[in-house]
């Protein structure tokens, strides 16, 4: 396996290639397992699944970004990074899942099913996880994402094997559960036998104590990330039924699943970002700042167009009739993908420029308001009320971020304000005239949210500037290519 480092071009393709195709098959995993088990079976894996992936976290809390900073240190020798890296994965592991299931027997002292099905599906799954992070995060330190995107896809590829064969062969659910852990599992094998293909460790070797520095903000920001989209299945478990509960996560499943595009674009800008900020440029900051958000809002507002005016298209084709309840939960909840995009781009501008800890504070803001949001909006409302909560936690993300960026006013006033405000105008007057046929009024919208390009002063003199550097870059190639030939 060659140690030559790839273009950050190469790596971006292999990124974006990569999460596309996992983010796929792992939802189209959940959409099989929907079609073929009990709406009660469903909210239940829903909450496991859950508490498995907080406890995933918990196994690597914060450190993948750590050792990525360390390793970007000439100084420092990468196997004792990596083996010390390994040792403190080792001791959380063992540590997360002891306490999460004296959590689990706690919580459900009553539920011996559940506990079971917590047993069949989390054990697997998170030592799964913890491996295959350790092997993802060892070749983004190399810069060979190729490797990176293999562990992903290898393991979304099992996981929608797994299921298929268990909707195929009539199992148990609880088998189908522990299978899916299994398919995390045998990836986190994978990607071990990869990395020690180059990797040579030592146990013995001294304990690289750069991982500790900084390590706090990392670990907090990280929980509070990861705990925003599991609180939702957690906290609706104590006030609505387990067939409801299914009902929100199958709705809720789909916005989540689509939240790792955008990030494909906020990988692109951080780098930059975090460049230019570093160098004293806070004007090029501010300007690539507003053109993040205005590129991820549109993202957002392009993803969420199918899911809200063919909700019951969606949910009838891909989870089947007796799903229908959760047409109108996806509706809603497809506005979460809106608002989304905005946060993310607004929380890497406070990253970027050294203000993590105000990330920090409006992430810990929104789990907190999300814990009781959910609790109080689904105890009056049932799921009305946790779609409703669902919504509202993002907008307190994106009016969060908004609120605590040093350059607010100008983030505000050129992107995020004018953009939902044209979003919702545009929304309302479709649905006012076109909410009868669904397939013209999610063109319609479509078509209303792609003239931004035409409007925004921004986008009229970039894109005609990419399309020449485009062709450019293209002629060039193609003369370079002309003239080796010759040679």
């Amino acid at each position: 396996m060659s140690q030559i480092r790839n273009s950050i071009g190469k790596n971006i393709f292999h990124l974006f290639y990569s999460t596309a195709l996992s983010s796929i098959l792992n939802a189209a995993s959940l959409i099989v397992l929907a079609s073929f088990i009990s709406t009660d079976d469903y909210g239940k894996f829903s909450v496991v699944l859950a508490f498995a992936m907080i406890m995933a976290y918990l196994t690597e809390a914060g450190l993948n970004q750590i050792v990525l900073r360390e390793g970007a240190k000439k100084e420092a020798p990468i196997s004792l990074i990596m083996a010390s890296f390994i040792k403190l994965r080792l001791g959380l592991t063992v540590a997360t899942l002891m306490i999460g299931f004296l959590l689990i027997h706690w919580i459900y002292s009553g539920d011996k099913e559940l506990i079971l099905l917590s047993y069949a599906l989390i054990f697997p799954l998170v030592i799964g996880i913890a491996m295959q992070s350790i092997s993802i995060t060892y070749f983004q330190m190399l810069e060979k994402m190729q490797y990176s995107g293999m562990i992903r896809i290898v393991s979304a590829g099992l996981l929608i094997t797994v299921i298929l064969v268990g909707k195929w062969f009539y199992i148990d659910p609880m088998i189908v559960f522990f299978l899916y852990g299994s398919a995390y599992f045998l990836a986190g094998c994978f990607g071990i036998f990869l990395t020690t293909k180059t990797l040579r460790l030592s146990i013995r070797s001294p304990f690289y104590k750069g991982l500790w520095k900084h390590w706090v903000p990392f670990l907090v920001t990280g929980l509070l990330f990861i705990l925003l989209p599991q609180i939702g299945p957690i906290v609706l478990e104590q006030t609505l039924t387990w067939k409801e509960v299914g009902y929100f996560a199958v709705a809720y499943r789909i916005p989540q699943a689509l939240q790792q595009l955008p990030f494909i674009i906020a990988g692109a800008f951080f780098p930059v970002l975090f460049r230019l900020f570093q160098a004293g440029d806070y004007e090029q900051h501010v300007k690539k700042s507003i053109t993040q958000v205005k590129l991820m809002l549109l993202a957002g507002m392009l993803a969420a167009i199918p899911f809200y005016h063919l909700s019951d298209l969606v949910i009838g084709v891909l989870f089947g009739e007796r799903w229908m309840e959760a047409a109108f939960l996806l509706k809603v909840l497809a506005l979460v993908m809106v608002f989304q995009g905005g946060s993310i781009a607004l929380g890497d501008g406070l990253t970027t420029r050294a203000l993590q800890s105000r990330r920090m504070t409006v992430l810990a803001l929104g789990v907190t308001s999300g814990v009781l949001f959910y609790a109080f909006f689904s105890e009056l409302y049932g799921l009305t009320g946790a779609i409703t909560a669902g919504v509202l936690i993002e907008v307190i993300l994106l009016f969060g971020f908004l609120v605590c960026h040093p350059d607010r006013m100008v983030l505000g006033k050129k992107a995020v304000v004018p953009y939902l405000i044209y979003f919702f105008i545009t929304l309302v007057g479709v649905e006012l005239f076109l909410s009868s046929i669904p397939i013209l009024a999610a063109s319609a919208h479509f078509v209303l949210i792609l003239s931004l390009a035409v409007m925004d002063k921004e986008w009229r003199e970039k894109v005609p500037e990419l399309l020449k550097k485009m062709v450019l870059e293209s002629k060039s190639k193609i003369r370079k290519e002309a003239h080796d030939g010759a040679s």
